[in-house]
């Protein structure tokens, strides 16, 4: 997914770790695209990618708006934020461990 995301210019990608904090996913990526085009087109191609290498649909929500979609493959969620949506959630702070930060590769 992060191989996808980074191929498809997502900005800001950020891996967090579950494990232990949540029953519904192991870890969740949090992302930003330029604008509702870009967000759309991001949640398609990894839909997409997905697809192809599991075998199932992600169920995917938001994408008529491109605001921020939410793409749930299992044990990884997905949150494809536009910038600004994305300031105003801050979902990163929601789940990142207080003692650590959030795994932000180069």
């Amino acid at each position: 997914m992060r191989t996808t995301l980074d191929a498809e210019k997502a900005e800001d990608i950020v891996q967090i770790d579950l494990r232990g904090k949540s029953a519904v996913a192991d870890h969740m990526i949090v992302c930003s695209g330029r604008s509702t085009r870009q967000v759309t087109a991001l949640a398609e191609k990894l839909s997409e990618k997905l697809k192809d290498r599991l075998g199932r649909s992600a169920r995917t929500e938001g994408k008529t708006q491109g605001d921020w979609v939410l793409l749930d493959a299992g044990d990884v969620i997905v949150h494809i934020f536009r910038p600004e949506v994305r300031d105003f959630y801050q979902l990163e702070k929601m789940w990142q461990d207080p003692s650590s930060e959030a795994v932000r590769p180069n």
